[in-house]
């Protein structure tokens, strides 16, 4: 059911092993993908209304998503009304997928995506995306969006079920040659917060993805609402280390 999470180079070199460190580098920035770079709570919330009309469970609205949905997403189905002794996990878990995976094509980045990771590579960031997402989905996606150049990984897990991120995360980090105080971790969610506090990163989560501002003001991390506000804050975390 959790199934162990896949690292995969997107740009594997002949000299590329499993032991292998990520180049050096003085200050990292790992991203979250979905809500955070991807805005997807759209079609996250049609495709899950699609389930819950089929199961006769009430509908979500914006709000009442942004307050509900959790890690690992088996909480949060069950949170929903979902019976798992009625049907096995897996099988709403695959409905799912198939509905966000037909929308996923018409859906866009957030506003001045391509423009912050362009000003954070001018910078000499290194920048990784860690995601709760099936690798091939996940890079395929990345792709289908035009920015993977930006970045020097992009890791997801093994399968759809979207356990979490907290063991990508330990390995890319057991790769990385950076010091965790030189590492921000940008998410959007209470749990990107976990896996910063868990490892040492900083952390910035922005409202605009799918947890709201007050949920994220709980964890006591810096809250921003979108990417504009977030490169001053970045700009000044490294200024003072």
């Amino acid at each position: 059911m959790t199934g162990e999470p896949a690292i995969i180079h997107i740009r594997p070199s002949a000299n590329d092993n499993d032991k292998a460190m990520i180049e050096r580098s003085k200050k990292a920035i790992i991203w979250d993908w979905n809500g955070t770079l991807l805005d997807d709570v759209q079609i996250c919330i049609k495709s899950i209304n699609h389930l819950l009309k089929k199961r006769n469970l009430p509908l979500l609205t914006l709000s009442g998503y942004r307050e509900v949905f959790t890690f690992p997403v088996r909480h949060y189905y069950e949170k929903l009304g979902f019976d798992f002794n009625a049907e096995p996990f897996e099988k709403p878990a695959w409905e799912f997928i198939d509905q966000y995976t037909e929308r996923l094509k018409n859906t866009g980045l957030h506003f001045r995506t391509h423009e912050t990771l362009q000003y954070f590579k001018d910078k000499g960031f290194k920048q990784f995306i860690i995601s709760a997402m099936e690798h091939k989905m996940l890079v395929d996606a990345v792709e289908q969006k035009g920015i993977i150049d930006f970045f020097n990984d992009v890791l997801g897990i093994k399968d759809i079920y979207a356990v979490g991120k907290m063991d990508i995360a330990g390995k890319l980090v057991s790769r990385l040659d950076v010091k965790p105080d030189k590492i921000v971790l940008v998410g959007d969610t209470l749990h990107d917060h976990e896996v910063a506090a868990f490892f040492g990163f900083h952390t910035i989560l922005v409202s605009h993805g799918h947890q709201s501002p007050e949920r994220l003001k709980s964890s006591g991390a810096i809250v921003k609402d979108d990417f504009l506000q977030i490169i001053p804050v970045i700009e000044d975390i490294f200024r003072d280390n």
